[in-house]
């Protein structure tokens, strides 16, 4: 009884030895494969979060002052080739005068420039300036302004010493301007180069200057052409070189915005 009594102890005591070991293994990897899965779950969770971020981060839109540059820059720079003002003096004056094309002469008259009757012959409108209710040039289109604004500056002898400036002399012009009485506001001057030279509208004058005009390209119908963006280059001139529309261009392009980059392929396609 006493042999007995000590085999059945020895085997109690090894099989307590036995299975302690193997229960704490068991519970190590269970909690160890748990937090490895909340680990992998959160950085998933991380990575859907950053990358949808990226998918709704919006594009850079363009102020109203852009918007009208794009506009009115190829206009601007046929004036100047047509009536040696820079084609910098007449966007900043226009923009200025104009409120961006948002003022009430623009959006109401057309008038992109503050030019007062002066014996006007054509439609009228009246609006308050220096004085209440002053009258006003009114134009069919922006355009006619635009080409109204070059005549009235050549066609007056006070504005005269202005054409004996460089051509790219738009600090001369705009001081010149107002010392010819264009305008009654003393920072007038100011406020045209700076607009110049935040918007970098000398460039513009450069191009006049230095390059020859763009030959206009006529494409056949059912043919493309890819063109590449030069320096200079908007969605309106580009749509103005190949008689297309600004429209057409970004449908065919999936453009959502203006922007253009110098070296960007733009297909062109009629």
């Amino acid at each position: 009884m006493k042999i007995k009594f000590k085999y059945l102890f020895v085997l109690i005591v090894l099989s307590a030895l036995s299975c302690g070991p193997k229960k704490g293994i068991v519970t190590k990897k269970k909690n160890s494969t748990k937090k490895e899965v909340v680990v992998k779950e959160r950085e998933g969770k991380d990575t859907n979060k950053s990358s949808e971020v990226a998918k709704t981060k919006p594009s850079k839109a363009l102020s109203a002052v852009e918007i009208y540059i794009d506009q009115y820059s190829d206009i601007a720079q046929d004036n100047m080739r047509n009536h040696k003002i820079p084609a910098s003096i007449t966007l900043a004056q226009g923009i200025l005068e104009s409120g961006s094309g948002r003022g009430r002469l623009a959006t109401k008259a057309n008038n992109h420039f503050g030019i007062k009757c002066h014996g006007w012959k054509g439609s009228k409108i009246y609006h308050d300036d220096d004085r209440s209710q002053e009258c006003f040039r009114k134009y069919r289109k922006a355009e006619t302004s635009y080409k109204d604004h070059s005549e009235f500056l050549t066609g007056r002898k006070r504005y005269a010493s202005l054409f004996r400036l460089k051509p790219n002399d738009y600090k001369g012009w705009a001081k010149g301007l107002r010392a010819a009485g264009y305008a009654t506001d003393r920072k007038y001057p100011q406020k045209l180069i700076s607009l110049i030279e935040r918007y970098q509208l000398y460039k513009y004058d450069e191009e006049v200057l230095g390059a020859k005009p763009r030959k206009t390209s006529v494409i056949e119908k059912g043919t493309k052409v890819k063109h590449v963006v030069a320096k200079g280059d908007t969605l309106y001139s580009i749509s103005r070189l190949y008689k297309t529309t600004v429209e057409a261009i970004k449908d065919k392009n999936n453009l959502t915005s203006n922007d253009l980059s110098i070296g960007q392929e733009l297909i062109i396609s009629n």
